[in-house]
């Protein structure tokens, strides 16, 4: 037998419960036997719901539902996305070329914006996602990031660089709130600089696009009459995980 380490995210930790758990698997496990075993315990109303459109990670990269379970893995259940004491940080080995950040702390724009400038820069690009006060209808009081840490910073470095690739853009930094954020505050930034505006345009609205389905980082909303975490976008094809049990139809 093995042992893997079962992290929730998002609604699922409403669901799942909040902490890690250790499930017990015989040796070769795939990830959708790993999941018919955490299905099996719900009920039968709940099955057909709780696990759809998830993708899974598995050591902190997607996985497919064939993939091969080893003794010690860290298995994250990653709903749809909706998009540390200080600020965590990877930049780029070439620091000219962007940074990438996850932060508790509130973003300075006008810094990062000016950091990013060259000579040789014909445009810079920003977008600047903020919280609004307001979701269908609901006012909004603040909203609450949480994000599988160590996963999104390889994906949003992953994201800088095929942009910087694709769209031949000269510099790429992708800042990311984490904790409670209040109306107003920026919750995402994205700075593209580069010698030609339409370059930088394609770019910034690949990123922020890919952003919202790939990276795990999810939000949960309080408004004046509840709280919810939000819908996220689907999944891109090929990152979604799904059991049999949670393809029938109900």
């Amino acid at each position: 037998m093995m042992h893997v380490r079962v992290l929730p995210f998002g609604v699922l930790k409403d669901w799942l419960g909040a902490s890690a758990s250790t499930v017990e698997l015989p040796e070769g496990a795939t990830v959708a036997a790993l999941l018919e075993r955490i299905n099996a315990g719900k009920p039968e109303a709940r099955q057909a719901s709780i696990l759809r459109g998830i993708a899974v990670s598995v050591n902190a990269e997607y996985a497919p539902a064939n993939h091969p379970l080893r003794d010690g893995d860290e298995v994250g259940l990653l709903p749809p996305v909706s998009g540390g004491a200080g600020p965590a940080s990877d930049p780029a080995p070439d620091a000219d070329a962007g940074s990438i950040t996850l932060t508790r702390e509130i973003i300075d724009a006008h810094a990062l914006v000016a950091a990013s400038k060259r000579g040789e820069d014909g445009a810079v690009l920003v977008f600047d996602g903020i919280v609004r006060n307001h979701t269908r209808n609901r006012e909004t009081l603040y909203l609450d990031y949480e994000a599988y840490e160590e996963m999104a910073l390889k994906q949003m470095h992953e994201l800088a660089d095929q942009a910087r690739q694709r769209f031949g853009v000269r510099h790429v930094t992708i800042v990311h709130r984490l904790g409670r954020l209040h109306v107003g505050e920026t919750s995402v930034l994205i700075v593209v600089a580069s010698a030609h505006r339409a370059h930088a345009y394609e770019a910034s609205r690949w990123l922020i696009d890919t952003l919202k389905t790939t990276v795990p980082i999810w939000k949960k909303e309080t408004f004046v009459d509840g709280a919810a975490w939000t819908d996220g976008e689907p999944f891109p094809e090929g990152l979604v995980v799904t059991p049999p049990e949670t393809n029938r139809e109900t």
